[in-house]
């Protein structure tokens, strides 16, 4: 690699371009993104913000930094390639330019061994100064050629690439150094320089799929680190070596055809990669079939492009019936396919067959049979069965049947099955054995879709459906059905209506005649005979009842026949009942309210008749001759046919409440008339006409059933306070009965028990057991013996004086008090023995409340109920297991 040297005259500071036209020696082979060389600005402030451009941008670009680099791969060619590099201010616009020209470096033949295994040195620029002249001329900035450096290189390492020096190192001390990714920069290390002699060496392999090329800059320092010359850029260029294989983006390709292709078809696109360099050998890839499973009709039912990937079709036969899929093996081989030295992967390609309508439906048999019970509905009476060899479940497989013959009216329909592809032939209308004892049915069948072109199958398959209806009894009709009839209301009981019979459909059968009986009938008005269905009153029609609508009252009968099994049938007879004048007129409202003086004081009422035109209005409205006070207080008016207008004759009438009768006659023929009580009530008003009277709500009185009303709540509430009464007293005594628990005799607290245990000797039988009887059983005036006695009623002999302790005794006295404590006992007449009931306490004599052994039994000697000891809470529990147990 020979450097080519420029050189241009240096002037006082000028910005812009150093030269006009710069020179550069590059490789023959440029790739894009390639670093060719390094213009150079000269801004004398330094502080302009420089756009660089180049009038061939689909080729060239310049970076900022002023390097210029390959927009895309291509080949110089012998002669110079020229294009010119502007510079611009972004600020003031201002634009230089500069011619740059490139040249291919020469090709090199016949070198020795040697002087290929020479190191190359790159030269720094150096400057000349002449000391008779002020200007100083220099050498233009060297533009080194790339690099090319293989990768995956076994080494020695480090490797000697190129070794740097500058011209100035004969007169000053350098130290050399490269900056950039690879040296000092991630990745660090790949790329070293001895400082001395410049020697740059590359330290381990290269990858280029990891970084294809290495942008370095070499500096020159003296000892002290002052630059002493410009940094040159060295751009080494990894080549690629076939060191990696083709891979699948899938091991595995899915792709479909229709059955049928013609040769020629399109298939699927398989597609490999590789990551050496696509623009190289190593790169290039080729595509083949290796094997096809399985092989019928053909081994080489497909092909595949060795460039782009894509398979087609190349023979013809593709039937989904015989083969559903095909397995191809697809190998990708690099280096254009080269068998000997390109790397191959393979993967799998799977190719379904899609079905097409190729077969039509095919009918299992000729002629399908079934039956039918007549006047049934959606129900299924025939199955039809077909085979398609198609894939099932597609539109090609799946059946339509349409019926082409035999049923004129329309009373089957054929639904296809969607699991089993077969024909339901379905009854949609009724079928009258007597009309129609058997149908014979002709039906088609074809698929959803229409048979693929060239397909020499007829398109339909027919069959032949018969179909027998079977007789069953059938219910009577009533004929016609509903029966309208007219008649006026008014008709007595027992008069013949008119006659209701049915018909009975079946007449192939035998069985008896009809029975008829009556299914509804609002009013029960009416009655049918069970034999010849004439029907007769039971009451009198009427056309006001609630029962009629419309002057409508329907009635439904009911027919039954004997047949097996037994059937009826329902008819409704409809009367439409013609109305005669059987209602007088009321007069509406019943109650009404007017001024005591002449004005304002009209009353408007209506005439209110159930009959219809021509027995109902207009209607005559008059008052009565008797009382005679009623046409002399009161006036009525007819204002319309239904309505009139009653007012006070006179100027002035007491308030209180009236009962005007007014007689209100209809427009029948004969006429009806009637005379209804109108209650007025008179009350004093006020500019408005409205009533003034304080009591006026209570002078309207009450009507009989609100008085009745409320003596019934006053009678239903004295009867629930006499009833709470009766339950407090009763309460009350079953409160007192439970406080006299037991009698006497069995009263355990005043009695003494026999344990049968033995008494204390001759000493404690001594004494009178009748004192521990009630003092009630006692005579008052009894002089009671010396002896024991009970301590709850004042003794009669003087009680003894026992000894008084003094309130701060001498302990020696103790047992001195105890003694005279014990002489005054024994000599107490009153004392019981010391086995006897003790009386712990004296309450005094007179005790409103008397003693306690007082109480008696209700009973005596009989049996006591204990048994509400249970209802007392668990204090007494132990009391109710003692006692309310019974016997034991």
């Amino acid at each position: 690699q020979a450097p080519i040297k420029a050189t241009c005259e240096d002037m006082s500071c000028k910005t812009g371009f150093p030269e006009d036209v710069h020179s550069a020696v590059v490789s023959r082979s440029v790739h894009g993104g390639q670093p060719l060389l390094n213009v150079r600005f000269r801004s004398c402030d330094g502080n302009k913000k420089i756009h660089f451009g180049s009038s061939e941008p689909e080729d060239f670009r310049v970076g900022e930094d002023g390097v210029v680099y390959a927009e895309r791969s291509f080949q110089l060619s012998a002669e110079p390639t020229e294009f010119v590099v502007s510079a611009q201010d972004k600020e003031t616009q201002e634009e230089w330019q500069m011619r740059v020209k490139l040249t291919p470096e020469p090709t090199f033949t016949g070198a020795s061994e040697k002087d290929q295994k020479k190191i190359e040195d790159i030269v720094f620029p150096w400057q000349q100064s002449k000391q008779s002249s002020p200007l100083k001329r220099q050498k233009r900035d060297w533009v080194i050629p790339p690099i090319n450096l293989p990768e995956n290189s076994r080494g020695p390492f480090p490797q000697e690439l190129v070794r740097i020096r500058s011209d100035r190192d004969k007169s000053l001390s350098l130290r050399y150094s490269v900056t950039g990714p690879g040296a000092d920069q991630p990745p660090t290390g790949i790329f070293i320089i001895n400082p001395i002699s410049g020697q740059l060496s590359v330290t381990k392999p290269l990858d280029r799929e990891q970084i294809a090329s290495f942008h370095l800059r070499a500096h020159a320092v003296d000892v002290n680190g002052n630059q002493v010359e410009n940094p040159i850029d060295i751009v080494i260029n990894v080549i690629d070596m076939n060191d990696n294989r083709p891979e699948f983006l899938h091991q595995v390709w899915n792709g479909t055809v229709p059955e049928g292709s013609k040769p020629g078809t399109y298939v699927m696109t398989v597609t490999a990669i590789d990551a050496d360099d696509p623009n190289t050998q190593n790169g290039m890839l080729r595509y083949r079939i290796l094997s096809q499973a399985p092989s019928s009709p053909s081994p080489n039912m497909f092909t595949i492009n060795n460039e782009t990937g894509d398979i087609i079709t190349v023979a013809a036969g593709l039937d989904r019936e015989k083969v559903q899929q095909y397995t191809l093996i697809i190998q990708a081989t690099d280096m254009e396919g080269n068998p000997t030295y390109g790397l191959s992967n393979t993967a799998t390609a799977v190719i379904t067959v899609t079905d097409v309508n190729d077969n039509p439906p095919e009918f299992t048999a000729m002629t399908f049979y079934g039956e039918v019970p007549e006047n049934r509905v959606d129900v299924i009476v025939a199955n039809l069965t077909v085979t398609d060899k198609d894939q099932p479940h597609t539109p090609a497989w799946n059946a339509m049947y349409r019926m082409t013959g035999g049923d004129p009216t329309g009373r089957f329909t054929i639904l296809t099955d969607p699991n089993s592809n077969d024909g339901l032939v379905t009854v949609v209308k009724p079928i009258d054995f007597e009309t129609n004892r058997m149908f014979v049915l002709t039906v088609a069948a074809e698929n959803q879709v229409p048979l693929a072109k060239g397909i020499q199958h007829p398109p339909q398959s027919t069959a032949t459906v018969s179909i027998t209806v079977i007789d069953v009894n059938e219910s009577p009709y009533f004929v016609p059905n509903p029966k309208l009839i007219r008649q006026e209301e008014g008709l007595l009981p027992g008069s013949m209506l008119t006659t209701f019979t049915a018909q009975d459909p079946d007449r192939y059968m035998q069985q008896t005649s009809l029975r008829y009986s009556k299914l509804s009938d609002p009013a029960n008005w009416l009655k049918i005979d069970p034999v010849n269905g004439q029907i007769t009153t039971t009451a009198v029609l009427d056309r006001e009842s609630i029962y009629v609508q419309n002057n409508m009252y329907n009635a439904t009968f009911l027919a039954s026949d004997n047949g097996i099994p037994p059937m009826s049938g329902t008819g409704t007879l409809q009367i439409h009942l013609l109305d005669i004048n059987d209602n007088a007129p009321q007069v509406n409202p019943k109650e009404a309210t007017t001024c005591e003086t002449l004005q304002p004081n009209a009353i408007n009422i209506t005439a209110v008749d159930p009959d219809i035109d021509p027995n109902a209005g207009p209607f005559a409205f008059e008052l009565p001759d008797a009382p005679a006070s009623i046409k002399r207080n009161w006036t009525i008016v007819r204002i319309s046919g239904d309505h009139a207008q009653l007012s006070l004759r006179i100027r002035f009438l007491e308030a209180g409440i009236y009962d005007v009768p007014i007689v209100i006659t209809d427009s029948g023929n004969p006429h009806a008339s009637s005379t209804s009580v109108l209650k007025v009530k008179v009350c004093q008003c006020d500019i408005n006409g409205d009533c003034t009277d304080v009591d006026r709500i209570v002078g309207t009185g009450l009507g009989t059933g609100a008085i009745i009303a409320i003596l019934l709540c006053i009678i239903i509430l004295l009867i629930l306070v006499l009833m709470f009464v009766v339950w407090m007293k009763r309460r009350d005594k079953e409160r007192q009965a439970k406080q006299l628990l037991i009698d006497p005799e069995d009263d355990v607290r005043d009695n003494i028990l026999k344990y049968d245990e033995e008494g204390g000797g001759e000493e404690d039988q001594d004494y009178d057991l009748s004192q521990l009887q009630q003092p009630d059983t006692v005579e008052p005036d009894a002089i009671k013996p010396v002896g024991i006695r009970r301590l709850d009623e004042r003794p009669i002999h003087a009680e003894p004086q026992y000894p008084v302790r003094s309130a701060a005794p001498h302990p020696g006295d103790i047992g001195d008090f105890i003694n005279e404590g014990l002489k005054a006992a024994d000599n107490d007449p009153t004392a019981p023995p010391y086995d006897s009931l003790l009386v712990f306490d004296y309450e005094g004599s007179g005790s409103t409340a008397g003693s306690l052994s007082s109480l008696n039994s209700s009973s005596s000697g009989g049996e006591q109920d204990y048994d509400y000891l249970n209802d007392w809470g668990p204090r007494f529990k132990k009391l109710a297991d003692m006692y309310g147990g019974g016997d034991d």
